[in-house]
C-alpha cells in the first residue's frame, strides 16, 4: 500500500475517487484497511484546507431544537421563564454561564460551543 499525506487538489480528488471504489470493502480485508487509511487521510486534507468553523452559541441552539423538536417552551428548565428564552433565542441577551451549565448537563450539549461569544442586537428602546 502506498501511503502518503495528500498535498494538492488533485491528489484529493483520487482520493475520494479511490474511496468510492473501495467503499464496499469487506472488513478485515487490505481493501478495508487502505479504505480507512484514506479516509484519514482525506479528513486531514479537509481540516487543514477546508475548516468548518464551530457554529455559534444560538445557531448551535436552533439546531438542537430542530433536531430534536424541541419548543421554546422545553427550554425554559435551563434558560428560565418564556420571555428569558425569548431574549436569549432573539440575541438580546446573552446566555450566563449558569444557563450554559443547565443547558449542557440537562440537554447533554458541549459548553466549549456554548460559551463562545456571539454577537447581541441592540436594543432600539
Amino acid at each position: 500500500m502506498n501511503i502518503k499525506l495528500i498535498h494538492t487538489e488533485a491528489e484529493y480528488r483520487n482520493a475520494l475517487h479511490a474511496v468510492e471504489e473501495l467503499w464496499d470493502a469487506a472488513e478485515d480485508t487490505p481493501e478495508s484497511d487502505r479504505l480507512e487509511v484514506l479516509v484519514l487521510l482525506i479528513q486531514d486534507y479537509e481540516a487543514r484546507h477546508y475548516p468548518v468553523p464551530d457554529p455559534d452559541p444560538i445557531h448551535f441552539l436552533e439546531h438542537v431544537m430542530e433536531a430534536r423538536e424541541l419548543s421554546r417552551k422545553d427550554l425554559e428548565p435551563y434558560i428560565g421563564s418564556r420571555a428569558r428564552v425569548t431574549e436569549i433565542l432573539n440575541r438580546r441577551r446573552a446566555l450566563t454561564l449558569d444557563m450554559i451549565r443547565k443547558l449542557s448537563a440537562g440537554l447533554k450539549l458541549p459548553t466549549d460551543v456554548l460559551v463562545r461569544s456571539y454577537p447581541l442586537k441592540r436594543s432600539t428602546a
